[in-house]
């Protein structure tokens, strides 16, 4: 498969589905394959991933994988947006006793923006926040030139950024955060409230004609552009609290770069980056006038790639 370099597999768990993929040292996807994330707990979660990367038939000499929740010490210490994850879970010496290799774990916005830094829209940045939009809200920071995760691994957690105080009910526990207003997650039960109300949207409808048992990124992306009322105040309301809470890690940071990516930039695009840019300014003090909001490059493939060169860094420092 790669004759003249060393493989790494890396593996990016998100709410709605898992991907792996076998990358080389010149950060191409060479073999990839997807499954349904379970939603019966952590054990599923691994079998899944590991029937996965056996697909793969690839001879890989490290893994890398991204979760979506807090990690430190080689554990996920919280992933709210996993269904039956109430626990600290070791996820690394199940995986590295089955495939036989060290296995490196991180955040998956965090790996997220690694592959995006690595070979995508991030290249060149200095101080860039990575935006991901799927089932949650994730973030993952590029400070002075290096990944910058903070003390155990929580840094870039923009989602729970408190946007309105006594706000929305996040699936953290606490109210008001981004992510109870724009996560798919929450909008999903907003939604279906509100259409139980008596809202009319096509958001169901079209759920139901893909064969799907999710309001998917592709499901809202095609209520958006049928104009949908109730997709379409929801999703405003995303791009407003969002940009509340993007103006103001701005002002923190003092970014140079915004990367947005996950299942609604892949569909929405450049677009999408753009209308967040807008919502932000009204919240920003002084940006650098070198800022810019740009779309992921690499889509799918940000956090394979970027969990595969976390893998590789560690393996070289090691």
């Amino acid at each position: 498969m790669n004759e003249t370099g060393t493989v790494i597999v890396g593996i990016d768990v998100g709410g709605t589905n898992i991907e792996v993929g076998a990358v080389d040292d010149t950060n191409q996807v060479l073999a990839r394959a997807k499954a349904p994330t379970p939603e019966t707990g952590p054990d599923d979660v691994l079998g899944v991933i590991l029937d996965l990367v056996h697909s793969l038939d690839s001879s890989p000499t490290a893994v890398g994988l991204g979760i979506p929740g807090v990690v430190h010490d080689g554990k996920a210490l919280t992933v709210p947006n996993l269904v039956g994850w109430t626990d600290e879970v070791d996820l690394i010496s199940p995986l590295s006793d089955a495939l036989g290799v060290p296995v490196t774990l991180g955040n998956d916005a965090n790996v997220g923006l690694l592959g995006e830094w690595t070979a995508g829209a991030a290249r060149g940045g200095r101080n860039v926040l990575g935006l991901w939009m799927g089932t949650g809200v994730g973030g993952g920071l590029i400070l002075d030139g290096r990944p910058y995760t903070g003390s155990r691994g929580a840094a870039g957690e923009i989602g729970h950024v408190v946007v309105m105080a006594g706000g929305a009910l996040c699936s953290c526990g606490r109210r008001g955060c981004a992510e109870a207003y724009a996560g798919r997650r929450s909008m999903r039960g907003v939604a279906t409230s509100m259409a139980e109300a008596g809202w009319e949207t096509s958001l169901f409808d079209i759920r139901d004609a893909e064969e799907k048992t999710k309001l998917t990124s592709k499901v809202w992306s095609k209520a958006l552009e049928k104009d949908d009322p109730l997709a379409t105040k929801l999703f405003d309301t995303a791009v407003e609290m969002l940009g509340v809470a993007l103006g103001s890690t701005v002002n923190l940071l003092d970014l140079d770069r915004v990367v947005v990516g996950g299942g609604l930039a892949e569909k929405l695009g450049q677009d999408l980056a753009d209308r967040l840019h807008t919502a932000a300014k009204d919240w920003m003090l002084r940006p650098s006038p070198e800022l810019t909001f740009t779309v992921s490059e690499l889509g799918d493939d940000a956090g394979v790639i970027g969990a595969a060169a976390l893998a590789r860094a560690t393996s070289i420092t090691a």
